[in-house]
């Protein structure tokens, strides 16, 4: 029987584990509209997967002078943080069943999120996914974020993981592009958007969804 590949799995988590990304997009748009800001989808899904540094020069150059990032963000922080309250994100499709799958194998799981630390534990706790994960981290813990690959080198760390043992699991190009420099593998899932050519050939593999990913789960890790 072949040895499985990898020892430990990565997830990004917006757009990924939780149907967070369009809420997220609908409250930039809404927040920058409602201030008069010229700010549109396609400017926003520039930054989608992106870490904070530059996400906050694209979208400040996209807003113009006259609107400040840091009062958009601000505003859209306190739209979030009450749906959080209210009704939280949904757990994207075959997200359960998959991390079911790699626990049974014992796989270790963590997340890499260009969201904040506090708020990736504040998303994992109310959509009841803390369980399957070991360790996570959060863009705020590093200086550069994705595409760089500070933010998996980190995790895997945590993990106490080689990265080569590590497959990535993301949607967007940006971080899949991240856990390659860090010297990992890479699945991308897409949820906004579609990646580029150059991207689906040099990912391990491209899903419709993480139904998908179940039936290279005993190549991928290994059997039960």
């Amino acid at each position: 029987m072949p040895l499985p590949r990898f020892r430990a799995a990565i997830f990004d988590m917006d757009g990924l584990l939780i149907d967070s990304e369009r809420p997220i997009r609908d409250a930039w748009l809404q927040v920058a509209r409602d201030l008069g800001a010229p700010l549109e989808e396609r400017d926003y899904l520039q930054v989608v997967g992106r870490g904070e540094a530059d996400s906050r020069r694209l979208l400040q150059e996209r807003l113009g002078p006259r609107v400040s990032y840091d009062t958009v963000r601000e505003r859209v922080g306190v739209m979030l943080a009450q749906r959080q309250l209210t009704q939280g994100f949904a757990v994207m499709a075959g997200v359960i069943a998959l991390l079911q799958q790699l626990h049974e194998r014992g796989v270790p799981c963590g997340v890499a999120s260009s969201t904040e630390r506090a708020e990736v534990e504040r998303r994992l706790q109310h959509a009841r996914l803390m369980r399957f994960f070991d360790h996570w981290s959060g863009g705020d813990e590093v200086t550069c974020g994705k595409p760089h690959p500070d933010l998996f080198l980190l995790a895997a760390q945590r993990m106490q993981q080689a990265p080569h043992d590590c497959l990535v699991f993301e949607d967007s190009e940006h971080g899949a592009r991240g856990a390659l420099a860090a010297g990992m593998s890479a699945v991308i899932v897409p949820d906004l958007k579609t990646p580029s050519d150059d991207a689906r050939a040099v990912c391990l593999a491209v899903l419709a969804s993480l139904h998908d990913a179940q039936a290279h789960i005993a190549d991928w890790f290994g059997p039960a």
